[in-house]
């Protein structure tokens, strides 16, 4: 665990220094400049940007992950891993552009009732789905050797900065709002350009379709691994997709900035968590390559221990001060406080099941993972087209939490049938109950306290004292301890040499 420790601690640092610039942006310049509508628009057009670029990753992720440690080979320039990834990309990003201009009237028609802003900026979704795609796919082929920083630098820190500059010379009104939107999907650029400079600075931006040296078997292996997981990756972005394009569609742009809000704030409590899979994936890779399952199973417990360490504290402290926190946005933002609940539901079991999407991908028995993604696709739709015009924005928040449930526990159940291990342990749920108690205990205790400055003290006071301290005390959760000793052990060794 001790490369997964380093680097997660770097990339957790930059990556909660980017959420800081993101909650300039979109939890305080977003409200102050932008209006609810305008908020709705750009997040729209983020979504289906998002979706074009996982439909037009033509499942080259995960086929990263999985087989660049079979090619690794410096002096052959790995067989020609790059220049057949990036291929790749340019034949799935030219036929979606293609499908999507000739799908126009179809998709805007929609939208036009609800949303029909989003009309008038229909193309400029294709600036953020092409820079997405193309980062994710160079993403992959650095994280395959350890090289995560840069990534993480560039689209956490640089492309959210850039944001925020955008941002200000809107607010100074130096650009007005169609400017703004046309730059913000064009930024979406920046962060691939980045990674290629990287590559190209390090020797690494190979581009030689020449140097592909992958025999036909192999290739036949590859393709047939990356379709059946272009589903698979479809499944997760629909998702984190589907639930915003769907309010914009059936209730309209202003429930559409708000519920895109809450989801920016319950994706913020993932940072962490992201941080410790952005390492671990490549490893559940290398594992199965070595054929070391006791070592999948070492690092399947950490991650989850990890997971539901940091996501139970999260929504914890959050959900304790949820009022008080609510309390500085607009009057129409209240309804979020219940899409964030769910939300969270939904994302705390993915964070508590760990890494058995990346164990379950990586395998031999991966096709079955098509399954369960289908079923998680069908879910989400389904349960959106029935509780979205019931309960609104709160009703797609409980399908994607009803969703992301039953198949966490359909791919964990299915691990522990196959491969015969589990990440859960004692510990876990005795971390489980104190996050309980801690919630229970803050309920109790608003009851005596009117002023709300005082009230966040305490609930901040009673999550430290049966939470954290417990944890701390009676080591329920040894990697966390050891990380946090680390963290404080570098930040005071750059004191001292400072």
């Amino acid at each position: 665990m001790g490369i997964v420790q380093k680097d997660t601690f770097r990339t957790m640092l930059i990556s909660y220094a980017g959420i800081v610039i993101g909650y300039v942006n979109k939890g305080l310049l977003f409200l102050l400049i932008l209006s609810t509508e305008q908020i709705g628009l750009v997040n729209l057009l983020l979504s289906i940007g998002l979706l074009f670029a996982q439909f037009a990753n033509l499942g080259n992720t995960y086929s990263t992950w999985k087989f660049l440690p079979f090619f690794k080979n410096e002096k052959n320039k790995h067989h020609g891993f790059l220049p057949l990834i990036l291929l790749t990309v340019l034949a799935g990003v030219t036929l979606f552009t293609v499908l999507f201009v000739l799908f126009r009237p179809l998709i805007e028609s929609q939208y036009i009732a609800k949303s029909a802003e989003f009309v008038d900026y229909y193309y400029w979704v294709l600036p953020i789905g092409i820079g997405y795609v193309l980062f994710m796919s160079l993403e992959a082929y650095l994280r395959g050797f350890y090289k995560n920083i840069i990534s993480v630098v560039a689209n956490e820190l640089i492309l959210r900065i850039s944001n925020t500059i955008l941002l200000i010379f809107l607010w100074l009104g130096w650009i007005n709002f169609s400017q703004f939107v046309v730059l913000y999907s064009v930024f979406y650029l920046i962060p691939s350009l980045i990674l290629l400079i990287y590559l190209y600075r390090t020797n690494e931006l190979n581009l030689s379709l020449s140097s592909i040296k992958i025999s036909k078997r192999f290739r036949k292996i590859l393709l047939d691994y990356s379709a059946f997981n272009y589903v698979n990756t479809l499944g997760v972005v629909l998702v984190a997709s589907l639930d915003v394009i769907m309010i914009a569609q059936i209730i309209g742009l202003e429930a559409t900035g708000v519920y895109a809000t809450v989801v920016f704030l319950t994706s913020a409590i993932q940072v962490p968590y992201r941080s410790v899979l952005r390492i671990s994936s490549p490893l559940v890779a290398e594992y199965w390559k070595s054929r070391e399952i006791n070592k999948i199973q070492e690092l399947y417990t950490k991650v989850s221990s990890t997971g539901l360490v940091i996501g139970l504290s999260a929504f914890c402290i959050l959900w304790m001060n949820i009022d008080f926190l609510f309390s500085f946005l607009k009057p129409e933002f209240q309804p979020g406080i219940w899409v964030f609940f769910f939300l969270m539901m939904g994302r705390l079991l993915d964070m508590f099941f760990g890494i058995n999407g990346a164990i379950f991908s990586t395998s031999k028995k991966y096709k079955y993972d098509l399954i369960f993604t289908t079923v998680l696709i069908g879910l989400v739709y389904s349960l959106n087209l029935i509780f979205i015009p019931k309960w609104g924005m709160i009703g797609a928040a409980i399908s994607t939490a009803l969703a992301l449930i039953v198949y966490n526990i359909g791919r964990i159940i299915f691990v522990w049938k196959i491969f015969k291990i589990h990440p859960f342990t004692l510990n876990q749920f005795k971390i489980i109950g104190l996050g309980v108690l801690s919630i229970f205990a803050g309920e109790f205790m608003k009851e005596f306290i009117e002023n709300q400055w005082l009230e966040l003290v305490a609930m901040c006071s009673l999550f430290l004292f049966f939470f954290i301290i417990p944890i701390y005390i009676f080591n329920l959760e040894p990697d966390i301890k050891n990380f946090l000793h680390k963290g404080l052990g570098m930040i005071s060794k750059k004191n001292r040499t400072d």
